[in-house]
């Protein structure tokens, strides 16, 4: 039976976006805590960080102190990593990195874990990493880091402290059928980078559906889709703050990446063929008015049969950005909370 909008939750992934004008990364990090606060109180599930490293618009690259940063800003919202690329990482430090969020917000943290670098071959030999591991390592690594996350009778001589026993949720991101398969074998979450990477979306939910595992963490398979989400009072409007997004992305087409620019006007920008390759990476972005938003976000739903959606909202105006927040919560089951006060 197909699920309706407000029959499923809401969460949001952020990655810290720095702005044009912005006079440090400061700036970023501490709009990323107000919009986590607004985003508990409008009853968003989770607020998940990204790694991603040497991008001039990301300031979420040390992601768990970020999770930290905003856990403590906030009081019932989940917050969690979407995700931590493992590959940069030895196991143990993000057990213990995330045991110790887990014990500083008991019930509240989540752990996304990708096999990407997040980042371009010359910064990924900067972060140490074995750029010719055997095709079973993060493989390997995933189940590593699950049993130092688990209970003390399933460890071994190295634990991670804290982390052992603190059972943090793991899922597996991913553009592809590998992790879905990988997510479906270990019995574990799994959700889709569709916001940037499209094509094997539906490949890679059968994939998991199909051969997914009942385990100790999930009896039943549990999927997520990220899609890009900007909603404004009219279409036009929504069209116009969107300009600032498809700006970011024509950067990355022309590997020319710089903050995230105020609106402009994109026919004076854009080559038609640089159009289409932005437009093709960014295929699930729903970009309207909330009657709009509602309608192409529900037949998506019904196409994918997801239990959950995330959505990332480039805004370069930061009302403007809290407005397509509160429209597109109204849209999903939500449970709303009294507004946080920082002490």
């Amino acid at each position: 039976m197909a699920k309706k909008l407000q029959d499923i939750p809401v969460s949001i992934l952020d990655l810290a976006n720095i702005v044009q004008g912005d006079q440090s990364a400061g700036d970023a990090l501490k709009r990323s805590r107000q919009f986590a606060q607004h985003a508990e109180q409008l009853g968003y599930k989770r607020y998940w960080f990204a790694e991603h490293h040497n991008m001039e618009s990301v300031a979420s690259s040390a992601t768990a102190l970020l999770i930290g940063y905003v856990a403590e800003a906030t009081k019932t919202i989940r917050v969690g990593s979407g995700g931590i690329m493992l590959p940069n990482h030895a196991p143990l430090i993000i057990a213990e990195q995330f045991g110790t969020l887990a014990s500083l917000y008991p019930d509240r943290i989540d752990l996304g874990l990708g096999r990407a670098p997040g980042t371009d071959q010359a910064t990924a030999y900067a972060l140490r990493r074995n750029l010719h591991a055997d095709v079973e390592q993060f493989p390997n690594d995933v189940v590593e880091l699950l049993q130092y996350l688990g209970p003390e009778s399933k460890q071994g001589r190295v634990k991670a402290i804290p982390g052992m026993g603190t059972n943090v949720p793991v899922w597996l991101l991913g553009s592809s059928t590998f992790s879905a398969q990988l997510a479906a074998r270990l019995g574990l979450p799994f959700a889709f980078a569709s916001h940037f990477s499209p094509a094997q979306l539906f490949a890679a939910l059968q994939v998991y559906h199909s051969a997914f595992q009942p385990s100790d963490y999930l009896s039943a398979p549990y999927a997520m889709a990220c899609v890009n989400v900007i909603t404004a009072d009219t279409d036009e409007e929504a069209e116009h703050l969107a300009t600032s997004f498809y700006q970011l992305a024509l950067g990355l087409v022309r590997n020319n990446r710089r903050p995230l620019p105020p609106p402009a006007n994109m026919d004076k920008l854009w080559t038609p063929e640089e159009r289409a390759a932005v437009k093709q990476m960014l295929y699930y972005s729903f970009v309207g008015s909330r009657e709009t938003v509602a309608t192409n976000l529900q037949e998506f739903v019904d196409n994918t049969g997801v239990d959950e959606l995330m959505v990332a909202t480039y805004v370069y105006d930061i009302e403007a950005k809290m407005k397509s927040l509160e429209l597109t919560s109204s849209l999903f089951k939500t449970i709303k909370t009294p507004a946080t006060v920082l002490g």
